[in-house]
């Protein structure tokens, strides 16, 4: 249906014809109806039509009438969109199931969640935190466990302790034996540096005895210096001692009395 409106663009006054707008609703009219989807079926092919060619696009439409009629249109082949949107769709599918490994993944990460939190309201449980609403069943099977991990916490503790008593043990061993072996070594040490020094130092100790004390003759003094010193080698059947002391002690000529000992001290 056509009218006719008055339009005041531009400030001049212009009619012009306007088409009235239909309802978009079921046409009653049988012949209406078919009239109105012929035309409009070929539009619509046109400008699907005008739409391939324009964007360079794949463009196919189905369509069946109110008999049951086949109308149909590519910019292609028909069967080609077909195989395509087929495909598509498919991998759509895919896309949206996930796969059996990705769902026993999940699955799995769900298990180790729940045992995660499980291990973690456990070590809450045992630092005596969240029990007030255990029951006696779980108190005592809680007790128990801690009867238990106190019982290997110590077994523990006393071999590591024991392992280390042992260790000092040994090395206290090692550092008696080594202080023998040293004390052996100086012993040897000092034996073989101090032999002569002790020799010397009783010498002079029978040299002290034998010096001559108030009231004692030469003669007694003589006698304990022949028995505390080795005589010489024999010489013409006597023998001479003398012991010189300071710097004034000489021996007699041998043509005197071989049996006449004297000592001069100086």
């Amino acid at each position: 249906m056509e009218y006719w409106e008055y339009s005041t663009a531009g400030g001049v006054g212009v009619k012009k014809m306007a088409r009235e707008r239909i309802k978009i609703k079921k046409i009653d009219n049988v012949t209406a109806r078919q009239v109105t989807f012929s035309k409009r079926r070929k539009g619509l092919f046109k400008k699907a039509e005008e739409l391939a060619v324009l964007c360079d696009v794949d463009v196919a439409l189905i369509m069946f009438s109110a008999t049951g009629k086949l109308f149909q249109f590519a910019s292609s082949s028909m069967n080609t969109i077909l195989a395509k949107y087929t495909l598509h769709s498919s991998n759509i599918e895919k896309l949206d199931q996930p796969s059996l490994e990705l769902q026993l993944e999940d699955s799995t990460s769900v298990k180790l969640r729940e045992e995660i939190s499980e291990r973690t309201n456990e070590l809450r449980r045992m630092r005596g935190e969240d029990i007030q609403g255990l029951k006696i069943e779980d108190l005592q099977q809680l007790e128990k466990l801690l009867q238990e991990g106190l019982g290997r916490v110590i077994g523990t503790k006393s071999e590591r302790v024991m392992n280390e008593i042992t260790s000092l043990q040994r090395k206290g061993d090692q550092l008696i034996e080594e202080n023998q072996k040293l004390k052996q070594k100086m012993e040897m040490i000092n034996s073989k540096g101090k032999g002569p020094v002790v020799d010397v130092a009783m010498g002079l100790e029978n040299l002290n005895d034998a010096l001559p004390e108030e009231g004692q003759s030469s003669e007694s003094v003589t006698n304990v210096c022949n028995s505390n010193t080795s005589a010489p080698p024999p010489e013409e059947d006597c023998s001479d001692t003398s012991l010189k002391l300071g710097s004034s002690t000489s021996a007699r000529p041998p043509e005197e009395d071989c049996s006449d000992t004297s000592l001069k001290l100086g």
